[in-house]
Formats: structure tokens, sequence, C-alpha cells
């Protein structure tokens, strides 16, 4: 029977925690409560300290099976109200209305814990991000307000919008549909943003822990339903066997579990399919976005400017669009989303993003310019259609997690944050009318379905499927027209995701060969140096997250066909061939996983029924800033 130990007690005992490291320091020292953690690693006093427990910045999943070598004594355990797995804007809003709930209720002992993976709030979020401000309004009303102390100051009114049509020199105007208009928006530095929120959690009496990755759903043995989470072991050897540092995970159990991983989480699909949450919805589809941070030259900056494009570099077949965003002090956030569903295997997004830099709209912002950081993600693109059931016993899906981006809006915070608060509102309203037993949230898939999230995506639920038509793109942009200014989502029928992301992937064979130009170092760059700007930080010695079964096999499979497709759509070079004249196919399969930022995309882009790897990848965030400019951002 594991010991109900809580996560206060362990610290009483002598461990601190900091955003980067828990220190166990001499029983002696004062303990510091969770929601008023500080770093000591600045402080002279503990500066000899050599008992450290580090976390990469990428937490690694457990394989299912357990070496016999790995000690497997019992977890400590804490219990809480609710427990929250992910510290983006969903999960940081959830925990933030929740206890202004409790707090207004004068119910000060109500325990909100959120934990999150990376090394502190905010390192694992990429978003060139312009901000619908409508739920921070309802969440935090004085949130920029010049008689808050503590305002979020990072916010850039936005201020002229631009869409283009490129061909390869030119810049076509077009007209931006309504859902485009970002009067009244902000553009912010997601990072940043999700940083001030967990500050303003910890304020209120949230528990806040960085650097603690939930690896495990736990369920009661009498209904089956979730009852909390256990974080993962750490000290493990990338050969699987514990090392001196070994220390097994912890279990948080909690009345009401909120996964707020993002986008295709690893816990989020265990429960989807425990559940069979998408029985009555289509299967999500996803795209690759890719992003850059510049700081340009005065003469290139146009503070609040915000430029959509589409057309150029992507070919006719394949969904995407790129953007340019002017904010803070001469900064600039550009990128290139992909739609996963692309059919020509021999396409990079990563050489397309390198190529759309070269085009006169984004080269003439660049010139003279310098990058300073570098990232990628994956996105939920199946909107309406593809929504799951959010509610399950013992918890729900809230944000990304469950798929609330809007596409043709190309916004998404908005969403996640409304849909956090509402979970919260649910959850406190459940746990204090129901003293004991199991929870279900009934309440929240109601407020869903009556809410601005609905609304929204409902309207637009169409247009992402109109563009798998015969006429592709062309196809795509008449008709999101026409549902835009004439439709307006009031039609009956509703359109369906035509495949799969890799279902619609074509044999090499079929398609003509994509042959990218070198970087110039200047304004494009090889994948090394753009690897170099993310911030990544992987152990060395810790276990590789990315599993094949049989590496021989799927080259023999794989790379007949698709002529090394993962080459390819991999943000990081991750999955590379290499030629090895000793092989049937003349090539080895390796992974590279010291360089991973984007594990999802490899298990949307091939199907699990021909890749044969283990379906056990993290969440796809990433840690993308670079020190030097964390501030700035």
């Amino acid at each position: 029977m594991a010991s109900k130990t809580s996560i206060r007690g362990i610290a009483t005992r002598g461990t601190i925690y900091s955003p980067f490291c828990i220190r166990t320091l001499p029983k002696a020292s004062p303990y510091l409560p969770p929601p008023r953690r500080r770093c000591l690693s600045q402080n002279p006093a503990y500066s000899l300290l050599n008992r450290e427990r580090a976390f990469s910045n990428t937490a690694w999943a457990r394989l299912s099976q357990v070496d016999e070598e790995i000690p497997q004594q019992d977890r400590e355990v804490d219990a809480v109200d609710v427990c929250i797995v992910g510290g983006g804007p969903a999960g940081l809003s959830a925990a933030i209305r929740l206890k202004q709930l409790a707090n207004q209720a004068g119910n000060e002992n109500f325990r909100v814990l959120l934990l999150e993976k990376a090394g502190e709030i905010g390192a694992h979020i990429l978003s060139g991000n312009v901000l619908e401000p409508s739920a921070i309004k309802d969440l935090l009303p004085d949130w920029i307000s010049d008689d808050n102390p503590a305002r979020f100051e990072y916010a850039t009114p936005a201020g002229q919008d631009k869409m283009r049509f490129l061909t390869k020199k030119s810049a076509i105007p077009m007209p931006a549909p309504p859902q485009m208009n970002n009067r009244g928006n902000y553009i912010i530095s997601l990072n940043q943003f999700c940083k001030w929120l967990g500050e303003r959690a910890e304020e209120m009496g949230v528990e806040v822990y960085p650097g603690f990755a939930a690896s495990e759903v736990l369920y009661n043995i009498e209904d089956g339903a979730v009852k909390g989470v256990a974080t993962n072991d750490l000290g493990i050897g990338k050969d699987g066997k514990p090392k001196a540092s070994y220390e097994r995970g912890m279990e948080f159990h909690a009345r009401v579990t909120l996964f707020a991983e993002g986008c295709h989480g690893s816990l989020t699909k265990q429960v989807i399919k425990k559940f069979d949450l998408r029985r009555d919805s289509q299967p999500q589809t996803y795209g690759l976005g890719l992003k850059e941070v510049w700081e340009v030259k005065s003469e290139n900056f146009r503070k609040g400017e915000i430029v959509h494009s589409m057309g150029y570099p992507l070919p006719s077949d394949t969904y995407g669009g790129g953007w340019l965003y002017h904010f803070g002090d001469s900064l600039v956030s550009l990128g290139l989303v992909v739609g996963l569903d692309y059919p020509n295997p021999w396409l990079s997004p990563y050489g397309e993003f390198q190529k759309l830099k070269h085009h006169p709209l984004y080269a003439s912002v660049l010139e003279g310019g310098k990058c300073i950081s570098y990232g990628a993600r994956a996105l939920n693109e199946g909107g309406f259609q593809s929504i799951p059931r959010c509610a399950f016993p013992g918890g729900a899906l809230i944000g990304d997690t469950a798929g609330f981006l809007n596409v043709p809006k190309i916004k998404g915070t908005h969403t996640a944050m409304r849909s956090g608060m509402l979970a919260a509102q649910a959850a406190f309203s459940a746990i204090t009318t129901n003293s004991s037993g199991s929870v279900f949230l009934y309440d929240y898939e109601d407020a869903l379905r009556s809410s601005s999230i609905w609304a929204e995506l409902k309207q637009v639920r169409n247009m992402r499927p109109s563009f798998h038509s015969p006429l592709g793109l062309y196809g795509g942009i008449l008709y999101s027209g026409l549902e835009a200014y004439l439709f307006r989502g009031k039609t009956p029928w509703t359109l369906k995701h035509s495949s799969t992301d890799h279902g619609a992937t074509k044999t090499a064979d079929r398609c003509t060969k994509i042959e990218y130009p070198k970087p110039d170092g200047n304004v494009s760059f090889d994948i090394l140096t753009s690897v170099s700007r993310t911030g990544t930080n992987h152990e060395e010695d810790q276990p590789v997250h990315l599993q094949v079964k049989n590496w021989e096999a799927h080259a023999r499979d794989q790379f007949p066909k698709y002529k090394g497709v993962e080459n390819r759509f991999c943000p990081a070079g991750v999955y590379e061939y290499v030629e090895d004249s000793s092989k049937d196919v003349g090539v080895r399969f390796q992974i590279n996983a010291q360089k991973n930022l984007d594990g999802a995309t490899g298990s949307h882009k091939e199907a699990r029924s021909r890749r044969g790897y283990k379906d056990e990848v993290n969440s796809l965030q990433i840690g993308w800033m670079k020190d030097e400019v964390e501030e700035s951002l």
C-alpha cells in the first residue's frame, strides 16, 4: 500500500522545488511552501549542494516493458481536489478559475495542483500568437490595465491586417475573411503569456510544479474512473537500467483530473482509447507549424502589422500558409503551417519554410536582421467534426488536447482558455456537491455545447475539409469564401475529412521529386543550425522515448515505397536513413533522439500499421526560447 505522504511532507524533509530542479537540503533548512517556491540555484549559501535531481526539458515516456532490475517500490502519494496535467493556456486558466471559485466560497483548503513537464512554465509553449482577448478579459479583467501592477506587459495591439496570395515572385492582395479581422486583438509571445498566467495562478494558491512529467494515468479499481496520474521515474539510464540517482515517481490522486497536454498528448491518447471518446467524431487531422523569431532592422519594422499568406511555396494540392507578425521592439514572428495530409512524400515542410523566407514579401522584412529562435509543433486541424467527447469518469479534456483550434481564424488560445474555465466551473460544482465517489462532469459537456467555442467552430466547420476537393487549393479558397460571406455556417451539410493524414500520402514513384536549394546562411538555414536555436535539452543518459519494434523490417517495408519520407517530414532531422551497403535496401533507419522537437509529427504522418513504432511519444510541445532573448519575448 502506497503511503499517503503529501508533497508538502516531502518538502518538509528537506526537498526544495525550483523551476529547474529539486535540491535536497539539510534537514534544518526551512520549508518553502510550493505556491511560494523560489529558485535557490543563484544563492551562494547553497552553492555547494551536491545532491541534485535534474530534469530534462523533454520528458521520456516509460516503455511498456519494465526492466526487471528496476526496483518497484511503492510511490509516494499526494491527494488533491483537482489535478491538472499541462501548464498551457487551458490548464492555467482552469487552475485560476478553480481557485477563484474556491476563494470566493471561503474554501481556501481546496487544493488545485498543476503538473508541467517543462523546467519552467512556458518553456514548452510555441506559437506565433495573435490573441483574441475575450477569454482573458473574463478570467482576469485587469490583465493589461495600467492600474494593475502585475499586468501583462508584453501585449502589442494588432494594427493593419494584410492577406496575400503568393506566386514565386509576386504577392497578390486578397480579401481577408471576417474570421481573420484582428481589430481589438493583441500580438503576444505565448511563452511569456503562460509564464505570466503561472505567476497569477501561484498568487491565488495553485500548487504549480514545473519539471514534473505525468507519465501514467491511474484508475479506480472499483469503477474504472480516473483517479489521478503518476509522474515518471527518474534516474533511468539509456540502457533501461536504474542509475545511482534512481528515484521512483510520485502519484497524485484527485477527485477530478483535467488533461491539458496540448495536441496529441500521450496520456490523452490513453484516456480517449479507454473511454472510446472518439466514437461519435471523425479522426483528428493535423498540421505542422514551423516558426522563427527575428530581430529586424528598424526601417523594416511596422509594429502591430499582421500579414498572412497562401500559395507559394506550397503546391496546389497541399493546405497551408505563412504569417508575419510585427511585435515588441523590432521583433517579428514568422512561420509556415503545412497540413500533414500533403500527398507528395518528397515534400519537406522544413524545406518549404526556408523557401518561403526568400520570397520578396518575407525577405524584404528579414534583410539585415537576425534569427534568434526556431521551433516547430503539431496543430489540431480537424475542427468541429473531430471534437471527441470531452468528459469521462473522473476527469475531462480541455484546450488543444480536445482540438478547439479555429483553423480559418488561425486562433485557438481563447477557445483553449474558455474550455479550461468551463471545466473548472463544472469540476468545482461537482466536487462541492458530491463529497465522495467518482465525479462525472456532465455540466462541462453541456456548457461546451452552449458556449461560444461550439458556435464558433460549427460556423467554420466546412472550410478546412473543402480543400480536399479535386480543385485543391483553389477550390478550397472559393468554397471558403462562400462560407465566410454567404453561408456563414448555416448550410445543412457537414463535410467530412477525406482521409487520415497518413492515408493521404502517395508512394514516391507516383510523385515528382522535389529538390530544395542549399540554405544561404543569412535568411535560410540548415536543420542543425535551426535546432541549435530551439533551446531543447535532452539528458544524454536517459531512455530514448521514440522506439521502433524492428528497425530492419521498418526500412525494408517503408523505404522502397516512400523513399525516406521520415527524413523530410521531421522539422529537426530526428528520423534518418543512412546509406548502408550491408542492408537489403541499401539504407539503415535510425532515430537521432537528441534532436527531437516534435515526436508527434511522425505518428500523424505515418500509419501505425505501417510504421511499427511503439506509439508512446510524449506531448509534442518544445522548449524553443533562447536564453538571451527570454525576457524580451
